[in-house]
């Protein structure tokens, strides 16, 4: 299962870097044009969030993940088919079912079927490792994201991340889930699944965080970046293993933070150094796990699974939006994006430190 996370989250992390190239070189975009496509992939992630619950249990949960990967795949080999040359409405519509699936998929596989496949006392573990699956997948997936482009041009890029959608059916069908008796009163629209309402200030931090960096992540990156976000990855799971085991529960996200406002300042001030992306890695890695265990510990019992899908909308719609803002307002100024992204982090590290930190200590159920 977490194999699969990793296969479709790679499968959407490979279009990061290369689909706004190919709107703006080959489909004739704008950059503010590319800014709204590459954004409202972050809507399309909520839509479907209301129905989860009664998906899941009126049909085998499985199912519905199988058949969101697919609707996902399907919207990425699209453009090989139809000729979208200035068609900005259709892009838009394309990447908004394009994060509609991806955001069904996501809330399916991580809060319900990883769940489902471990035993209760093993399922904070399960949680921490589908997450960091998917965290690595945004430095794998821009990696080769980029080597198939220069390699073979957009076109093969789309068929490779399909190819990670199949793959990822292929292992969702290989593991067996019983079939479970529907609850009496199902619920077409419900939160369970969905969003943790107790958790927004959590979630609020979370999407700042994330809108943050991917306002850095609309810069022209090259795979040396991706490359070396991925050693800052493995460095935080090591620094989790070994130097925060027993230190203070906000020391985590307040040295992330720090981590990352000081990639930022060392983008800034020498362009050319190679530890900007190491940096960024290790504060997003080590801000995301320790995020992911304080909502964990906001939810009760029953609602384990809202807390992940939480965390997963907030990581990834904050991603998105970042993204889209970096090429709809400053594509011809980054020098000011890094400056906003800045004082994006500060703001929210003042906000934790300062209010949420101590909210959590209140609020917290576990």
């Amino acid at each position: 299962m977490v194999i699969a996370n990793l296969l479709l989250s790679v499968s959407v992390t490979m279009l990061i870097p290369t689909l706004p190239q190919w709107l703006l070189l080959s489909e004739g975009l704008t950059s503010a044009e590319t800014g709204c496509v590459m954004g409202i992939f972050a809507v399309g992630l909520y839509l479907p969030g209301v129905f989860c619950s009664y998906l899941v249990q009126h049909y085998r949960r499985n199912l519905v993940c199988v058949w969101s990967v697919l609707a996902l795949a399907v919207t990425i080999v699209l453009p090989s088919f139809v000729n979208l040359k200035g068609a900005l409405l259709l892009i838009t519509v394309i990447r908004l079912i394009q994060g509609m699936a991806f955001g069904l998929a996501q809330m399916v596989l991580a809060s319900t079927l990883v769940i489902d496949t471990c035993d209760s006392v093993r399922r904070t573990e399960a949680n921490h490792s589908v997450t960091w699956f998917g965290r690595f997948a945004l430095s794998v997936g821009p990696l080769a994201g980029i080597l198939v482009y220069k390699w073979a041009g957009f076109e093969w890029v789309s068929w490779v991340s399909a190819v990670c959608c199949l793959v990822t059916v292929l292992l969702i069908l290989s593991v067996h889930f019983p079939f479970r008796v529907p609850a009496d009163s199902i619920h077409l629209f419900s939160l369970d699944r969905f969003i943790l309402t107790s958790g927004w200030p959590l979630m609020a931090i979370l999407f700042l965080f994330t809108f943050s960096v991917g306002l850095l992540l609309s810069l022209p990156l090259d795979e040396h970046f991706y490359g070396l976000l991925m050693i800052g990855f493995l460095l935080a799971l090591l620094a989790q293993r070994f130097v925060f085991p027993n230190a203070e529960l906000k020391s985590e996200i307040v040295s992330g933070m720090i981590l990352v406002g000081a990639s930022i300042l060392i983008r800034l001030t020498s362009p050319s150094s190679i530890l900007f992306s190491p940096l960024l890695g290790f504060g997003m890695g080590v801000v995301g796990a320790r995020i992911l265990l304080f909502f964990v510990k906001l939810s009760h019992h029953c609602q384990r699974g809202t807390s992940q899908s939480t965390f997963i909308l907030g990581w990834e719609s904050g991603l998105a939006m970042g993204i889209g803002a970096g090429f709809y307002l400053f594509a011809d100024d980054p020098k000011s994006m890094l400056y906003t992204a800045l004082g994006i982090i500060v703001l929210t590290l003042a906000c934790y430190v300062m209010v949420i930190h101590k909210w959590l200590m209140v609020h917290k159920n576990r």
